[in-house]
This record gives C-alpha cells, sequence and structure tokens, in this order.
C-alpha cells in the first residue's frame, strides 16, 4: 500500500480550496475477508448478566467462588419472613450447594421474598415473561408469583403456581406471567409469596429462582431483545468470545472454563467474574454460538492457554490438559454430531456443527505476567498450541494472542491480535500501520478512550464516546480496511457498559433496565460496516486531512468509497473529484455523510436521549466525465455507494453457514 508520502500537498491543496482528485482503477486490488466490522464480549459492566443476557433475576442461585461468597444481595423478605442462607445436606445440585431458608413464624398470612433485579426490571403490558424455581420442603397450597412498583407496590401482574413441593426432594416449578399493564418505570421488582400457614415445619428452601422477559428469537434462556436490536443494526460480522480478561481468569484455577457454561442451569457453578463480581454461567458458549448464528457472525474463539491475571503461568509439562480442553472446544463447536464433543452439543439441541474459521489462542499475553508470561508464550505455549490445532484442523487460523508490534516474529501460519485504545490523534497514525505487515492480524480490542492532550492511562477515560475521538476510530478502521487482505476484521471493545455498575466507561452502547443509547461510535462503524468492501481497489493518494479507501461490492456490483476527514486547515471543507474506471458518466451512487456538533467533545449521552450525530443520505450522479463531485466537512465520515442494497445486511461477500 501506498503511505502518508503524499499527505503535505493533500493539506496544501485543501487550505488553497482546491479539489483533491482521486481516481480509482479497476484492477490489481486485493480480496477481503468479506467480514471487517464485531465487537469482543466478555462480562465486563453487567454487560452479560444484568445485559445482553436477559435474566431479570440477580443473584439467582446465591454462587459461590474462590473470591464471591454467597450472599443474599438483591433479595428483601416479604410480609415479616426471615430469609437465610444454609448449605443443606441435599443440594439442588453439586454445583449449587447454597440455597435461601425462607422461614416465619406467622399463621395464616402470606409471606415470601422480592428481588430487586439487575437495577430495575421494565414490565411491559402483554408480555410473557417465562419463569421458574426449585423448593424443597412440605407445603399444601400455591405459590403466587407478580411483578410490582417497588415505589407503590401496585401489581403490574401476577399467577398462582400451585404447588408440587415435597419435604425430601427438590421440585422444579416453571410459570408464565402476563402483566395487564405497563409498569411506568423499571423501578420495579419480582415477588413469590405462599400461605405460611400451609409450610409443614415453618421454613421452605430456595434455589435458582429464574425470570425471563421475551428474548431474541424466542431463544430459551436467551437474550435482551433491545440490546440485541441495538448490535444487529450496526451489522457486525465478526465475534470475538468469551474476551479478554474473563477467559484468563483471575487465577489459574478460576479461568473461564467452557465446560463449566453448558448443559443445564442447576449444573453451572458460576466463574469468579474477574471485573469484581460474581458471574452466573448462564451466558455460556452455547448462548454465546446460537447468538453468533442468530446475528450471523463470524465467530473469533479464545482459548485458554495456561496464563491467568495474576502471572500465574502453566509450565510446559503440565500444558497438555489446556491443549485437549482446546481441541475439545473445538470439536463441541465445528465436530460432527457422532464425535464425543459433538454429540455433547447435539444432545444440547444443536445437531448441525458450526463453522469455525478463527481460534486465538489465549488473551493479551504479552501482558500479564509479564515478561516471563510473554516469553513462555512465545518459547512454549503457543508454538504447541498451533502445531495441535494446525494438525487437527489445518482449514482454522490460529491466531497469536499479540501482534507484530508486541516484538513477536509470529510463526506462519498463524496470525496476530492487535489491541489499542487511544485518543484521536493515536488513532489516526494507525492509518498506515499495516501497510507493510503480511502476516494476518485481527484488530481484536479498539476504541477512542483518551482526549488529546491528556494525561493517558495516567488519568480517567472519557465519560463516554465522543465525536471527535469517533472520527479518529473512523481514520484506523478506514487504514485497516486498506489492507484488508491481511486484517481479517476489527472488533469494537468493551461493547456494552450497564449504567449502574461498570468497569470501563468508554463503550460502543450504553443501557439500563428499559433504556438504550446508541453512541456516536455506533452510527459510524454501523454506516462501515453496512457497505462492505469485497475487493480493495488501488487509488491515487493524497491523505492528511482526508482519509479513504476504494473498492467494490461483488455481490452488488457497487463502487465504494469511504473516507474521513480529520482536523482539514482551518476546519475548511474539502471538496473530491472521484472517479472510478469503468464507471460510465450518469452512474449514480448513495453518498451518506455524518457529521458531529461544533464542540468535537459531544455525546450521546444516556441522561439525556439526545443524539448529536447527522445523518445526511443522498443521490448524487457522475458527470460527463465520470467523476463525482462531493465536498465533505471537517470531522466529517462518509460513504459513496453505486450499488447501495435496499437492505445493506446482506451486502456481503459470500454465503454463510451455520
Amino acid at each position: 500500500m501506498v503511505c502518508l508520502k503524499l499527505s503535505a500537498l493533500a493539506s496544501t491543496l485543501v487550505s488553497l480550496g482546491a479539489a483533491i482528485d482521486i481516481s480509482v482503477n479497476s484492477t490489481g486490488g486485493n480480496a477481503t475477508s468479506g467480514h471487517q466490522y464485531g465487537f469482543l464480549h466478555e462480562d465486563i459492566n453487567n454487560s452479560g448478566d444484568g445485559g445482553l443476557y436477559a435474566e431479570l433475576i440477580r443473584n439467582r442461585a446465591f454462587q459461590i467462588s474462590e473470591n464471591f461468597p454467597a450472599t443474599l444481595d438483591a433479595w428483601n423478605p416479604v410480609n415479616g419472613a426471615t430469609l437465610s442462607l444454609k448449605n443443606l445436606s441435599t443440594p439442588l445440585s453439586n454445583v449449587l450447594i447454597t440455597s435461601m431458608n425462607v422461614a416465619s413464624t406467622a399463621k395464616q398470612s402470606e409471606v415470601g421474598f422480592e428481588n430487586e433485579g439487575y437495577w430495575g426490571m421494565d414490565v411491559k403490558a402483554g408480555n410473557t415473561y417465562s419463569g421458574s424455581f426449585w423448593v424443597k420442603g412440605s407445603y399444601s397450597g400455591s405459590f403466587t408469583a407478580s411483578l410490582q412498583s417497588n415505589i407503590t407496590g401496585e401489581t403490574f401482574g401476577s399467577v398462582e403456581i400451585p404447588s408440587e413441593s415435597r419435604p425430601d426432594e427438590w421440585i422444579e416449578h416453571d410459570f408464565e406471567l402476563t402483566p395487564s399493564k405497563d409498569a411506568p418505570s423499571s423501578n420495579n421488582t419480582f415477588v413469590l409469596t405462599f400461605d405460611a400457614s400451609g409450610v409443614g415445619d415453618g421454613s421452605l428452601d430456595f434455589n435458582l429462582i429464574s425470570l425471563f422477559p421475551p428474548t431474541f428469537k424466542g431463544r430459551k434462556n436467551g437474550m435482551r431483545i433491545d440490546l440485541v436490536e441495538a448490535l444487529e443494526a450496526f451489522r457486525p460480522t465478526l465475534f470475538r468470545i468469551p474476551g479478554g480478561n474473563m477467559l484468563e481468569g483471575l487465577t489459574n484455577r478460576t479461568w473461564w472454563d467452557w465446560k463449566n457454561s453448558i448443559g443445564p442451569l442447576k449444573d453451572r457453578p458460576g466463574f469468579t467474574g474477574v471485573w469484581g463480581y460474581q458471574q452466573t454461567n448462564g451466558l455460556g458458549l452455547l448462548e454465546y454460538l446460537e447468538f453468533a448464528e442468530d446475528l450471523e457472525m463470524e465467530v473469533v474463539l479464545a482459548v485458554y492457554d495456561g496464563l491467568s491475571l495474576n502471572g500465574d503461568i502453566t509450565p510446559e509439562d503440565a500444558l497438555q490438559p489446556f491443549i485437549d480442553d482446546a481441541l475439545d472446544q473445538i470439536e463441541f463447536i465445528s465436530g460432527p454430531a457422532d464425535s464425543k464433543w459433538g454429540s455433547a452439543r447435539a444432545e444440547l439441541g444443536h445437531p448441525e456443527p458450526w463453522t469455525l474459521q478463527y481460534v486465538e489462542v489465549g488473551n493479551e499475553d504479552w501482558l500479564s505476567g509479564a515478561p516471563e508470561g510473554w516469553d513462555t508464550f512465545k518459547d512454549y505455549r503457543f508454538p504447541e498450541f498451533l502445531a495441535a490445532i494446525n494438525k487437527a484442523y489445518p482449514d482454522i487460523q490460529v491466531i497469536s494472542s499479540g501482534s507484530y508490534y508486541d516484538g513477536y516474529a509470529i510463526p506462519n501460519p498463524a496470525g496476530g491480535d492487535y489491541h489499542v485504545y487511544g485518543t484521536p490523534d493515536s488513532l489516526v497514525s494507525e492509518f498506515s500501520k499495516f501497510d507493510n505487515i503480511t502476516v494476518p492480524h485481527i484488530i481484536g480490542e479498539m476504541a477512542a478512550v483518551h482526549p488529546n492532550g491528556g494525561t493517558g492511562w495516567d488519568g480517567p477515560q472519557q465519560p463516554f464516546p465522543w465525536w471527535g475521538g469517533t472520527v479518529g476510530e473512523a481514520v484506523s478502521l478506514i487504514g485497516y480496511e486498506r489492507n484488508s487482505d491481511r486484517i481479517i476484521g476489527a472488533a469494537y471493545a468493551p461493547i456494552l457498559r450497564n449504567m449502574n455498575r461498570w468497569q470501563w466507561d468508554i463503550t460502543m452502547i450504553q443501557f439500563t433496565a428499559d433504556t438504550v443509547t446508541r453512541s456516536t461510535s455506533w452510527y459510524v462503524w454501523e454506516l462501515m460496516a453496512g457497505h462492505i468492501i469485497t475487493e480493495t481497489l488501488p487509488a491515487t493518494s493524497y491523505f492528511d486531512p482526508l482519509y479513504y479507501v476504494a473498492g467494490r461490492n461483488d455481490n452488488t456490483g457497487g463502487y465504494i468509497f469511504k473516507a474521513a476527514v480529520y482536523n482539514s486547515t482551518g476546519g475548511a471543507d474539502v471538496p473530491v473529484n472521484l472517479s472510478f474506471d469503468g464507471v460510465a458518466p450518469g452512474t449514480t451512487g448513495e453518498l451518506t455523510v455524518l457529521t458531529g456538533p461544533a464542540n468535537p467533545y459531544g455525546i450521546n449521552s444516556p441522561y439525556t436521549g439526545t443524539n448529536v450525530v447527522k445523518t445526511s443520505t443522498t443521490t448524487i450522479r457522475a458527470d460527463g466525465n465520470g467523476t463525482f463531485q462531493l465536498t465533505l466537512p471537517n470531522l466529517s465520515v462518509a460513504i459513496l455507494d453505486t450499488g447501495a442494497p435496499k437492505s445493506r445486511r446482506r451486502n456481503r461477500g459470500s454465503e454463510r453457514k451455520g
């Protein structure tokens, strides 16, 4: 690729008001992966439990782990009941050993408990809420499940569940609850009560108390609809799971073990979360894969490689079990239904294997326990994983958790993973970073997080994505897409932030129990991902302040030009004369231009709901010479597409298999 050697000339042209002439060839380009845009998910900011994972009950199973004891967090008594935690001689399961005892001395009255949810619950009339709970103890009568206002006590919907409870056995009770009216806010609770006079010995034991709203595509144990719709709408085609730091775990005893995340919920022990809270393991490997299938995303699977966040390093003579575990995980995803782990997948309802093209070994091994952790990764851990996976699955692209720029001569045929969190200026400097790198890479995590001229990691992040930072992201994305024959794709990270508890400020989407906010970054990534280039094409190169890439999409036959203007001289508009070899005079194209507020620090605030991003879409026509004439404002992002389809969701380079 051509580097930035002509940038000074371009700046001079713009400052004089002359147009930048760009000619795009019709041959000599490179095929792309066809899925340049996506995101990383790990459970940070309560983006899994209390977020994407639709479960409404917080602390539903009183799970314990090495760092988190069982508690009654989010649970409160109703009508004078006494709540306590017990480890019974007969627990619900071998992994859910703690349950909640509900006792009362009151006679002839309704007692029970309520749950606050993940900082509230969204209650909508006509929606069917699917619930269940396990109970042990002698009780004749009915349970009443309801959704109530935490402010007024008003009941929006309730249902009676006949008791099948037994004194010496755990019995599951299922129910459906349909509210008759909308709650005016999300300040609501789930309440379960019973008649104390019908209890044989004065108390009952409860565990795994669950309530789901309608889920995306009706998946059991599925995803929250409005959050998925916001993600789906930006058209991601790449999905990196399960992290991120979550994969590594706090220690080599508490890494994210995928086998603990599959099967019935009562057999999932939960996970020692790395971001300050216990995780349920409800959002497990199968749920991730179904989610990827529903959104037609290509999975980049990360496998644990023997290094944890505290620097625990697995010695070489103890590494083989982790290699075997990674091979088992790959077989679970992509193996035939008659294989050991493929049959386990089939028993869970998905006999057809998923396609798996990318497997990443570890996460940021250059960071945890460095330098020893990084040295052991290069010396034996990655080479042994690479050899084993390549032998068993030669068609899978194996990816190192570090990049060329982390000082690693990545062995063939592996690729690298490059992470960048920076300022707008530093992201703009990424534009030509991979022009001369031949090893394939994924941009596994990226976002603008700090302002120009600030203190960087010595200070806080910006509170939310801001327009100037978003344009910086656009420039780097365009640079990566110029090299998309080797750049597999870019993943925004982290993707979601619960506004009630978070550990990382900058995310593409923010949410509460009943709201979803799409940040300034969402609008740029949505635009970029909506116009997939399947073949990049050579173009004359005058970069700074205009940064661009050109290509075409083989599905639509359209020619595509993606551009961003960053810090033009005096904030001037940038005129462009754009011609494509083979595009005839009079050809029309759809031009979409995104601009922001006058203040480049403007944000889409979750507190006000105001969107500062302005979208302008027009149809322009090539002149008699086949040239498109356009003028782009400073700090703008634009795409011209001569083949923009009505449904850009299908604007991809190849058919996908699930």
